[in-house]
């Protein structure tokens, strides 16, 4: 099973660009959602996760903070990423990843770039 994420591009430096991410109807009790992203020559990171339970919690990379958010659509099953006011250094392969049931689903990825 793996997740379909869409919406990469060539953006410039300012500009705006949401990521979205598709999961099986399959896939039930989603408990975490998250974006990672993967820097050219660099290693994959962390840049979002949304938790979901009695509360819901989030955590942002402090490179991302105030200008990415991460949401969801539970009903269709997906999980999105707005990238506001994006940076060169925004640029990478980006991958949404769900757990679910104790397992972890990753989607192919997206590619990103950022122009100055």
């Amino acid at each position: 099973v793996q997740l379909q994420a869409s919406g990469g591009g060539l953006v410039q430096a300012g500009e705006s660009l949401r990521l979205s991410c598709a999961a099986p109807g399959t896939i039930l009790d989603i408990a975490i959602m998250s974006w990672y992203r993967q820097p050219p020559g660099n290693q994959r990171e962390l840049v979002t996760t949304q938790t979901n339970g009695r509360s819901t919690w989030y955590w942002y990379a402090d490179s991302v903070k105030g200008r990415f958010t991460i949401s969801s659509d539970n009903a269709k099953n997906m999980v999105y990423l707005q990238m506001n006011s994006v940076k060169t250094e925004d640029t990478g392969v980006y991958f949404c990843n769900i757990v679910a049931g104790g397992r972890h689903y990753w989607g192919q990825g997206t590619l990103v770039t950022v122009s100055s």
